[in-house]
């Protein structure tokens, strides 16, 4: 039988060579320290003449500073003595990227384009989204790990841009200190302007999920060191059980990225056959579905109170039969797993429209008598391309009189 949409060409999964050659030099102006690691704070310390006797402390004054208080000044550092806090204004920045737009939707929704600095190699910086979901218990930051993407899922906005280059860790680290920023959700922060929707509680941001553009095990190291310095206790201090990576499946980066990291883990499924999903899932053509789960099933720590979440958008006609969800509940017995239903948001362009939601909730109702958790995903941001599988720079294809009026100041 013909596909129901047009076949995608063949996903180029890179290599570990290629992606080390993928641009991640030094930025072409003074760098920031705005997402650093320790051992860059001490580096740049120790190159700035601090006596190594001094090193330590003054690498965890300086950390404390960026990642406890939010600080965007070496002026503010006051347990650093003046002459080492111009030295670092002169040579460093604590800058955030761009925000080169920020929309916020009716439901509170919040999406920023950013601009991120330019490498030596760039002429100027490229521009990712980092997207913020409030709940009134709740925050759920949505991070980026690559400019553009790579897997060319046919249901996903954001897959049909060019991948550009990995993020560093300072910039994956930087859009959730910017987001803070913009929420006020530093210790001594004000209040935003706009509080709609926003957590009744003291954070803001209670939840990081790396399901933003690109492939998060396609930048491991990068990803593995920033959410290294997300979850340490003494600054951004985000629990890894808040913590989540959805991965399209890379098989041979999930087990150790539970065993190097112990943070959730979310599986992009979407297909109960090969052949559905080598179409839906590109990537699936080299990692097939029973390679997957048996990763999933030995993912470190995997237990009742730690599932792994399967994410599973709902395409009509396509992967929404009530045989479908029996598959789906066979394909996954064993594994302590929630199962996200995502119903399907539209973009122009795309080959697919979303299930009706009697479909949905029939599909719902089989998977919730296997006794799996399977919460209907109620779309956020979609009058901003917020939503699921919308994330893509495509505001750099209006006009600039359009963009300028959503520019933050």
């Amino acid at each position: 039988m013909a596909s129901p949409f047009p076949k995608s060409p063949d996903t180029h999964n890179p290599t570990a060579v290629e992606l080390e050659k993928t641009p991640t030099s030094l930025p072409a102006q003074p760098s920031t320290l705005a997402g650093a690691n320790r051992l860059e704070l001490g580096q740049v310390l120790s190159q700035l003449g601090v006596p190594q006797k001094q090193l330590r402390m003054r690498t965890a004054q300086v950390w404390s500073w960026i990642y406890a208080h939010g600080t965007k000044s070496f002026e503010a550092m006051s347990d650093l003595n003046k002459d080492l806090r111009t030295t670092l204004t002169k040579a460093h920045s604590l800058e955030r990227p761009k925000i080169v737009e920020e929309l916020v939707s009716k439901d509170g929704t919040r999406k920023w384009l950013l601009r991120l600095q330019p490498m030596a190699n760039e002429p100027q910086g490229p521009e990712i989204e980092t997207v913020y979901i409030p709940e009134a218990d709740r925050g759920t930051l949505c991070i980026s790990s690559q400019v553009g993407c790579t897997l060319n899922c046919t249901f996903c906005h954001t897959g049909t841009q060019r991948l550009v280059r990995n993020l560093t860790s300072a910039e994956i680290v930087a859009q959730i200190m910017l987001a803070r920023d913009r929420l006020g959700d530093w210790p001594e922060a004000t209040s935003p302007d706009d509080e709609r929707h926003l957590p009744s509680g003291d954070r803001k941001i209670t939840n990081i999920v790396l399901m933003g553009m690109g492939e998060p095990f396609y930048n491991y190291d990068n990803v593995k060191t920033a959410m290294e310095i997300v979850s340490d206790g003494t600054g951004l201090s985000t629990s890894k059980r808040r913590i989540t990576l959805s991965t399209s499946g890379v098989v041979p980066k999930i087990i150790p990225w539970g065993a190097d990291t112990g943070t959730n883990l979310a599986i992009s499924l979407h297909a109960v056959t090969d052949e559905l999903r080598n179409e839906l899932v590109p990537i699936n053509r080299k990692y097939p579905i029973k390679d997957l789960l048996q990763a999933c099933r030995d993912y470190p720590g995997l237990s009742n109170a730690r599932r792994i979440t399967f994410e599973y958008v709902m395409l009509d006609g396509i992967n929404d039969s009530l045989s479908d969800a029996r598959e789906l509940v066979r394909l996954l017995r064993g594994i302590p797993a929630k199962i996200n239903l995502i119903p399907f948001n539209p973009w122009p362009g795309s080959v697919h429209s979303c299930s009706s939601w009697p479909k949905i909730e029939k599909f719902a109702e089989i998977v919730n008598k296997a006794g799996y958790a399977s919460p209907v995903r109620t779309p956020r941001g979609r009058d901003i391309f917020a939503a699921c599988g919308q994330l893509k720079s495509s505001s750099q294809k209006r006009s600039a009189s359009q963009r300028l009026a959503h520019q933050v100041p």
